[in-house]
């Protein structure tokens, strides 16, 4: 589980530096603000994930 929740933090943290520090900055596919957006969201799905998963495991 640690192991999982520290991937998720640290995707969400990447992703919101990306959010907030990067806006303006476009590449030719996509702007790095947008991607920072994607995983800031799929860092929190993966924390969500653990925490459910954690719990489930705990009550059984």
């Amino acid at each position: 589980m640690a192991r999982h929740t520290v991937e998720g933090v640290v995707t969400a943290l990447a992703g919101v530096l990306l959010w907030v520090f990067t806006d303006g900055v476009e590449t030719p596919v996509v702007t790095l603000s947008k991607v920072g957006m994607v995983l800031t969201a799929v860092g929190a799905a993966q924390l969500a994930v653990t925490l459910i998963l954690e719990l489930g495991r705990r009550r059984a």
